[in-house]
């Protein structure tokens, strides 16, 4: 069996021939350019997060809004689906229409009309020659809600709906593509459910992959973060789905004791992973999410985390991992962040999320490898000029140096010792050569960051030699000395998936080729 992960879709119908698509939304979903696509076989809503606020809302209640937009529903009319409220013969083409049909025709009400004088039906019917005439219908007083409906099975017409004349009882029934999502906060759960019922869409809430573990062996899985354990359950469902609908046998169900608690939403199936899903999770490799590169004395640890929930999953991932790693016996280590943001997300705020990590160098720079334009063709951002995104970066160094100075002043009254049962201490090893607080540099470009923190000692980034006046400034200068010496040097990149992936085209040049 072939498949494709596709974040757009460029190409023309049936270009691509696979056995499964996997189509994840760009941005939002209910104006996605993804959400073309009519039919299919399940959907899925992973955790909900605050970003691109300009385009899908500034609380998450209406970006949950936006998400549920990929919800679907098909209706079966005599052997024809009808898709949205239009109704397409056999072998017709797929016209569709999610929205009401709104008649513009300056008539008020008490006029009788039908759907052929409303201009939008019009056109569509000329796309679509299946399309029925339609009988009219008196608005009696009011204003009538215009939606093409097929008048009874098999039928071949379709009739205004009246808002306030009920249903006919022989209009199909219209079900729903079905849908999971995991656990979230109450209001965006209830946008989400809302938006399910509102076209007789099934949607399902994952139960915790601890209730697919409960009869059976432990779930490992390949991608660090406890947040992971969140998606796997969603893909487990959305994978069990598309089985059922291929009419696998091999997953079995479980029957495990149900939560006395009541749920917002039905609970999807308990069902034995089988033997593929267990080695699909413990094997998937997602670069630039909760990644590991170990050079030498270099950790780096890449996420790209851009916004208040990833970023805070990103801290508690970092912090685990700088404690299930191996303490150097002497020697001082050194904890260095790689950071920026783009468009409209806060800065300020997310940076004050990074702050418990203690980093001793706060390190910003744009996006992009290189100084020269033509080794960043595909990091061009042409809304933007380089004196912007250098000034950004400045911002975010001065957001970061009042955060230090905030931090500075909380310390003074700070007691030295810690409260019995209270958190153990992050830094664990000698800290001689280490400024007493943290200093933070903006590079005008990935390339010149990463020179500056790795000292050369990374085995595999080795470029000819620093530039001239990489180290002019002072903290450079004295930064490069600790660096040199450190025994262990931890760098989280973060922030931005752009900058992770030009982090990584620099580390892993071979991903590139």
């Amino acid at each position: 069996m072939t498949s494709v992960y596709l974040l757009l879709l460029p190409l023309p119908s049936g270009f691509l021939q696979v056995d499964l698509a996997v189509v994840e939304v760009g941005i939002g979903g209910a104006y996605d350019c993804t959400n073309i696509i009519r039919k299919p076989v399940v959907c899925g809503v992973s955790s909900l997060g605050i970003d691109h606020t300009s385009l899908l809302g500034d609380t998450v209640e209406k970006i949950a809004w936006q998400k549920g937009g990929i919800f679907k529903v098909i209706r079966q009319a005599g052997g024809r689906e009808v898709h949205g409220g239009l109704a397409l013969a056999p072998g017709s083409e797929e016209w569709g229409w999610d929205r009401p049909l709104c008649p513009d025709s300056g008539q008020g009400p008490g006029h009788e009309q039908g759907l052929g004088s409303c201009p939008a039906f019009t056109v569509w019917s000329r796309l679509c020659p299946s399309l029925a005439s339609v009988s009219p219908l008196k608005h009696k007083g009011r204003e009538a809600e215009w939606r093409f409906r097929p008048r009874s099975v098999g039928a071949r017409e379709g009739r205004v709906e009246d808002p306030g004349r009920p249903s006919h009882s022989s209009w199909p029934m219209q079900h729903g593509v079905p849908a999971f999502t995991v656990l979230q906060p109450e209001g965006p759960l209830a946008v989400l459910r809302d938006r399910a019922q509102q076209i007789s869409c099934p949607l399902y809430l994952c139960p915790p992959l601890e209730a697919l573990e409960e009869r059976g062996r432990p779930l490992t899985l390949g991608l660090e973060g406890e947040h992971q354990r969140s998606n796997a359950a969603l893909a487990l469902q959305l994978a069990h789905c598309w089985l059922q609908w291929r009419d696998h046998q091999d997953v079995r169900k479980l029957k495990v004791s149900r939560p006395s608690v009541p749920w917002p939403l039905p609970l999807a199936p308990v069902f034995q992973p089988t033997s593929h899903m267990r080695h699909g999770l413990r094997d998937t490799e997602w670069p630039g999410r909760t990644q590991v590169l170990r050079r030498g004395p270099l950790t780096w640890y890449l996420d790209g985390a851009h916004t208040t929930s990833s970023v805070q999953a990103c801290v508690r991932w970092f912090r685990q991992a700088l404690q299930r790693s191996e303490r150097p016996s002497r020697g001082p280590e050194v904890r260095v962040l790689l950071f920026n943001s783009t468009g409209d997300r806060d800065p300020a705020a997310l940076l004050k999320l990074l702050q418990p990590c203690q980093f001793d160098y706060a390190v910003f720079c744009p996006n992009l490898t290189e100084v020269a334009s033509t080794d960043n063709a595909d990091q061009q951002n042409f809304t933007v000029t380089l004196d912007q995104v250098l000034l950004r970066c400045l911002e975010h160094q001065q957001h970061w140096s009042c955060l230090d100075e905030e931090q500075a002043g909380r310390d003074l009254w700070r007691p030295s010792s810690l409260e019995p049962g209270g958190p153990a201490p992050l830094r664990l090893a000698p800290r001689g050569l280490q400024p007493c607080s943290s200093s933070s540099l903006v590079f005008s470009c990935i390339s010149h960051a990463l020179q500056w923190i790795s000292q050369g000692r990374d085995p595999v980034f080795q470029p000819p030699s620093l530039p001239r006046g990489l180290l002019a400034h002072p903290t450079a200068s004295n930064g490069a000395s600790v660096l040199r010496e450190a025994t262990a040097i931890h760098v989280l990149v973060t922030g931005s998936l752009h900058l992770v992936g030009g982090v990584l085209k620099l580390l892993e040049p071979s991903l590139s080729q």
